[in-house]
């Protein structure tokens, strides 16, 4: 069992463990290559600075608790700049204080990883309970137009999993990505399985291939994504937050605007298809589906068996990507279904972008809690319900 308490454990875990999702989603970033944690502990995701406090000086890294969320955004996104791949962990609060600093490594496309582990909102809320609350704001929160990655687990070894996707998809992109947990997954403990080191994979930026004095920061390649030169290699580099041009000085026009914010977009946006990853259990012939995601998602699937049993045709497509939303598969499963269920822990945040991709073709039913999961006999009874 992996324990914070064990100063024993080695570089990089392998094999089997029982474990917590906070923890697993700290090893998940010590495989991937993680060496700078900043952040500030809120519950319930102060296990993962705890356990990375331990561990990242073992491995040659460095963890910095900072007097606040907002210091820590900021101090992994110079971490990252110094050459370091960096995280921190937090929960909706925190992330609030965040936002306007994870719109900053947005327009300086910096590579890290915020890990979320959300509770009950708004405001302090219910710090110890968990809720789905922030899907809205991973999207929204900062102000002007960028393309967000984010993902959400809803197992120990996806916490693990997606903790190494969310670092491979920051470097290969160049942006902030954002791992959406929630308080039961951070808490509940599972076993874990990690590969050997040399079955995980790693992507890190793209390095120059020009010599200095060729070299403009943010020009892109054909994938709209720029080569990285950090501090120290030789490189004139200029990280700013203003509009500027390809040499990263401000240039404050509607021409340089123009091209640099579609550019930060549509590095997304046509990329989208290697982006989304989803779940798809016993659609092939359902009339009704269920689309969940992270804790309830596991609650869900039960329901699907459930319904099964009764001879309902019940099926379930569980979002692991949540922004870029599957816009597509979301529209095409509208035209199959009598109806899309969406149970969450919120007021109704991803029922809306349902309602919105099916262009009423289907009817959509939200199931909403706040502050506790649902059961699989909840989300039973509301599929009999639509039969």
């Amino acid at each position: 069992m992996m324990s914070d308490g064990n100063l024993d454990l080695p570089e990089i875990l392998t094999g089997e463990h029982f474990t917590t999702g906070n923890h697993a989603t700290a090893e998940g970033a010590l495989a991937v290559g993680c060496k700078f944690f900043g952040g500030y502990p809120i519950t319930p995701s102060s296990e993962i600075a705890e356990h990375m406090a331990l561990r990242l000086p073992r491995v040659n890294g460095h963890f910095v608790q900072f007097e606040d969320e907002l210091a820590s955004i900021i101090g992994i996104l110079g971490a990252r700049w110094g050459g370091y791949k960096s995280m921190t962990a937090t929960s909706g609060p925190g992330y609030s204080l965040m936002v306007e600093n994870i719109g900053l490594g947005m327009m300086t496309e910096t590579p890290c990883v915020i890990i979320n582990v959300q509770r009950g909102g708004p405001s302090t809320g219910l710090p110890t309970l968990v809720g789905q609350q922030d899907i809205m704001q991973t999207k929204w929160g900062a102000h002007g137009d960028f393309e967000p990655i984010v993902l959400c687990p809803s197992s120990v070894q996806e916490c693990f999993e997606l903790a190494v996707q969310a670092f491979n998809y920051a470097e290969q992109y160049r942006l902030p990505v954002t791992v959406l947990m929630d308080e039961i997954l951070g808490h509940m403990s599972e076993k874990l399985i990690i590969p050997d080191r040399s079955k995980i994979k790693r992507v890190n930026t793209k390095k120059p291939n020009v010599p200095p004095e060729e070299y403009l920061p943010y020009k892109p390649d054909k994938d709209l994504v720029p080569p990285m030169a950090i501090a120290g290699d030789g490189y004139n580099i200029m990280v700013t937050g203003l509009t500027h041009d390809e040499r990263g000085y401000p240039v404050l026009n509607v021409e340089t605007q123009e091209k640099l914010v579609r550019r930060i977009n549509d590095k997304i946006r046509k990329n989208k298809d290697k982006i989304i990853i989803l779940e798809e259990y016993m659609l092939d012939d359902a009339e009704i589906a269920i689309l969940s995601f992270g804790s309830v998602a596991r609650a869900a699937k039960g329901a699907v068996n459930r319904a099964r049993e009764k001879g309902i045709k019940a099926g379930l497509l569980r979002l692991v990507t949540i922004w870029p939303f599957p816009d597509e598969r979301i529209e095409a499963l509208a035209n199959q279904v009598k109806t899309i269920l969406v149970p969450e822990i919120n007021y109704g945040q991803i029922t809306r972008e349902v309602e919105r991709t099916t262009h009423g073709k289907t009817n959509v039913k939200g199931l909403f809690k706040m502050g506790a999961i649902h059961n699989p006999q909840e989300i039973l009874s509301e599929i009999e319900k639509c039969t």
